[in-house]
């Protein structure tokens, strides 16, 4: 398997590290560490020297509760950042779900728009499907940020309607005229889901890749990590760790990290061991 994007066509034989860079004064997992442009920057940099495969930008916190930026300040934060990432020599990816910012950040050469809201806003799958090669990661939320996590529910069970959501999601969008090779799908691991629905999700999430598409997972850092372990953000290393080879384990294709020089670490050994990704030998239905 692999995934177009606009200057790399990704192989997916192996799972790809994906660095986060919070270009934010209020993400949930770094505390604004690189709001300034410099600082982003720097970071994108020692994400590359620690193994990153591909660098994600992003210049809105979609935490619980975060004031939303407008425009203008969105693109002021990531603009500068992702013109010194598209020089460094990996896929490049923007994480907005703004359209304006996406067409601003494809003529810079970037490679990836991963949208939280999976082209939903009014233009944006206009400005992705007029692109002719960038790749687009399609996420599942329930909600929106600053309610999402106010008592979500599944009724049908939260595996049966992500899958069923991101079937019609990615049908939609491959009929909107971007090729199915451009599409990678995320579960959205915290946006819109309790523990024991994020738990199901890694569990069973074997069974989203009969959809034929790559998976990219997220559970860096993440508050389901902190709720079993009593670990504050900056603790859920090792939690973050077991949770990202144990979706490897069953068949994820990138990890969107924060920690990516132990993330890359942690990959080794797993190749060295010669373990695979083996998820149709997984069992059923498990709690």
């Amino acid at each position: 398997m692999f995934w177009q994007t606009t200057r790399y066509r990704l192989s997916l034989l192996q799972p790809l590290v994906m660095g986060i860079v919070n270009a934010t004064p209020d993400s949930f997992s770094d505390g604004g560490q690189h709001a300034d442009a410099a600082s982003a920057q720097s970071h994108c940099d020692l994400l590359l020297e620690q193994g990153a495969q591909i660098l994600d930008i992003g210049g809105e916190s979609t935490r619980p509760g975060a004031r939303q930026p407008d425009l203008a300040e969105e693109l002021a934060r990531v603009i500068p950042v992702l013109r010194h990432a598209v020089t460094l020599g990996v896929p490049v990816s923007v994480d907005t779900s703004r359209p304006e910012v996406m067409r601003e950040a494809l003529a810079l050469g970037v490679d990836i728009v991963n949208d939280v809201r999976a082209l939903a806003r009014p233009g944006a799958l206009a400005a992705v499907a007029a692109h002719p090669a960038c790749g687009v990661c399609l996420m599942h939320m329930n909600g929106e940020p600053g309610v999402m996590q106010s008592a979500p529910r599944y009724d049908a069970g939260v595996v049966a309607e992500v899958l069923q959501w991101l079937r019609l999601r990615l049908a939609d969008v491959v009929a909107s005229g971007v090729a199915a090779e451009r599409i990678t799908l995320d579960p959205g691991i915290g946006f819109g889901k309790t523990p024991a629905h994020n738990w199901a999700l890694l569990q069973r999430q074997h069974e989203l890749l009969a959809l034929g598409r790559p998976l990219l997972v997220g559970w860096s850092r993440k508050s389901t990590l902190g709720s079993l372990t009593g670990r504050a953000v900056g603790e859920r290393l090792p939690a973050s760790l077991a949770a990202a080879l144990a979706a490897v384990q069953r068949g994820a294709h990138v990890l969107r990290v924060h920690d990516v020089a132990a993330t890359v670490d942690a990959l080794k050994v797993w190749a060295a061991a010669g373990l695979t990704a083996t998820p149709h030998q997984e069992g059923g239905d498990r709690p």
